[in-house]
């Protein structure tokens, strides 16, 4: 998949290899990932309800060039810091209002909450889900034992069109650029 490639083409040091990722049908996702991936919700709100905190933001590596922006990051929930989620975000800074450009570049909040907060118009597009096998250095980045060997994840898009009156408009409209790509790998849950 071709955004999925140029996703973690940004960032190819990182601990996200492609060879660890197998894209699934949705159905094939299983509970609780399922719950957590198979939706058009922002997931800093899925997983601020599914772990009861709401989520910090950990910016592990930038690129910022020009109206190009794109960070590694990881999500953290609770006072233990717990990470609930490792991903990859590319952004179109040209599609956001100057205050949401500045939030979004302070990298003090997720993404998620930047536009919700700022009631920017978005539709939210899965593109593909994935089967993600772990190794040590994934094992490592979630803080998880041995004994995880796979969790989930999905690529997806926002589109924060200008001109859609609805979200029902958006899904008719395929060709506007998206404002935002998105590698969203929720960590294992204990078995």
């Amino acid at each position: 998949m071709q955004m999925l490639s140029s996703l973690l083409d940004l960032f190819p040091r990182d601990g996200l290899h492609a060879a660890a990722m197998e894209i699934i049908d949705g159905a094939s996702v299983p509970a609780p990932y399922h719950g957590l991936l198979v939706h058009r919700h922002h997931m800093t709100v899925t997983l601020e309800k599914h772990h009861g905190f709401k989520l910090d933001l950990a910016v592990e590596s930038l690129k910022h060039l020009g109206a190009d922006y794109a960070r590694k990051i990881l999500l953290t929930a609770g006072p233990a810091r717990k990470i609930v989620l490792a991903g990859i975000m590319r952004l179109q800074l040209q599609h956001c209002r100057e205050e949401v450009r500045r939030q979004i570049v302070e990298q003090k909040i997720p993404l998620g909450r930047v536009l919700i907060e700022h009631k920017v118009l978005r539709w939210i597009e899965p593109c593909a889900y994935l089967k993600v096998r772990l190794d040590d250095e994934l094992r490592e980045v979630f803080q998880a034992g041995p004994s995880a060997k796979v969790t989930f994840g999905r690529v997806a898009r926002i589109v924060c069109p200008s001109s859609f009156p609805s979200p029902l408009t958006a899904a008719s409209s395929r060709d506007e650029e998206p404002a935002v790509q998105l590698l969203e790998i929720v960590a294992p849950e204990a078995p």
